[in-house]
């Protein structure tokens, strides 16, 4: 049963680091210091509930909200923020598999596959929904993403059958979106 429990919370930290990747890992870290639900201690991450990680992931974060204002360099902030993403997911499936046992490498392809999801589906609806809102309700997406992750990411340790029903929605976010894509050009296809 623990590790069904284990499975499900690093479904759901890795899915919430898709999102988006540094309150995710802050919030384990923090979860993991106080021994709630999740603890990295003697395993191959402990270094995920040290300060200095938290230190450094805290700054990271702070970097990439300073620099995402400059519209000159977003898009390949925004590509590089996915990828590490994908691999903070990885490595946060992996910690929480080795937290109850020794078998944790899935972990690291199980996160990768479930961060990846999580960053399709959230790039998939944030493309088809900025297009659609003003300037200030664009501004607001980030802290809508970051709000999404860091609950997804608490939920997730402490309800852990949450994580299937969070990777579910982004399987059904990413499938709407390529569906839409479909028909949006369906009605010129009438016209020839």
């Amino acid at each position: 049963m623990q590790l069904l429990i284990d499975i499900l919370q690093g479904m759901g930290l890795s899915g919430a680091a898709g999102v988006r990747p540094f309150l995710p890992a802050l919030v384990a870290g923090a979860l993991a210091i106080g021994d709630i639900g999740i603890d990295y201690e003697d395993t191959p991450f402990q270094f995920l509930e040290q300060p200095a990680w938290l230190i450094a992931v805290a700054v990271a974060l702070i970097a990439v909200v300073i620099l995402m204002r400059r519209e000159a360099i977003a898009g390949q902030l925004e590509s590089a923020t996915q990828g590490l993403a994908i691999g903070l997911g990885a490595v946060l499936f992996a910690a929480t598999l080795a937290d109850n046992t020794d078998i944790w490498w899935p972990g690291l392809l199980a996160g990768g596959l479930c961060a990846a999801l999580a960053v399709a589906a959230a790039r998939s609806l944030i493309t088809r929904v900025r297009a659609r809102l003003d300037a200030d309700a664009r501004a607001a997406l980030p802290v809508y993403l970051e709000g999404t992750a860091v609950l997804l990411a608490g939920l997730s340790v402490v309800a852990a059958p949450i994580s299937v029903l969070a990777l579910g929605f982004f399987a059904f976010l990413l499938r709407g979106g390529k569906r839409r894509e479909g028909e949006k050009y369906a009605g010129l296809r009438i016209l020839r």
